[in-house]
């Protein structure tokens, strides 16, 4: 059976150091989440956008949820995958497979985040199988 989540995230995202000869930039996430989901996370991003056309960029990120999810306790990974082609992006957040623990043992699903004025919230579609 699907369950459905959602609620609002506030996220603080850090710019790391990066040597001169990278590509890419890099970014820790540090999250908290209210709502369906009641917990953090923290999390690492690299991104490498076009230096010949505006707007077009990507990048990955893996993040660590700590918390509860409609009341069970765990933790879990997701992996984001985005690409920006010239303005118009594509976000894709999964859970990583077999990464959720104690009550949120066999958990899978997707998550998608809505920016609207400013503000960050999410809906969670999971199913929770047996471990």
């Amino acid at each position: 059976m699907t369950n459905r989540a959602s609620g609002t995230f506030e996220v603080k995202m850090t710019p790391q150091e990066q040597p001169e000869d990278m590509p890419a930039g890099r970014m820790m996430i540090d999250k908290q989440f209210q709502g369906d989901l009641e917990g953090t996370s923290k999390g690492q991003m690299l991104m490498a956008g076009s230096s010949s056309v505006k707007n077009s960029a990507g990048y990955v990120a893996i993040e660590k949820v700590t918390g509860t999810l409609n009341g069970r306790r765990g933790s879990f990974y997701l992996q984001h995958t985005g690409v920006m082609t010239r303005g118009v992006g594509e976000l894709t957040i999964t859970v990583i497979p077999d990464s959720g623990t104690d009550q949120l043992a066999g958990l899978n699903g997707k998550m998608n985040i809505i920016i609207a004025e400013g503000k960050h919230s999410y809906e969670f579609e999971y199913t929770l199988a047996e471990p």
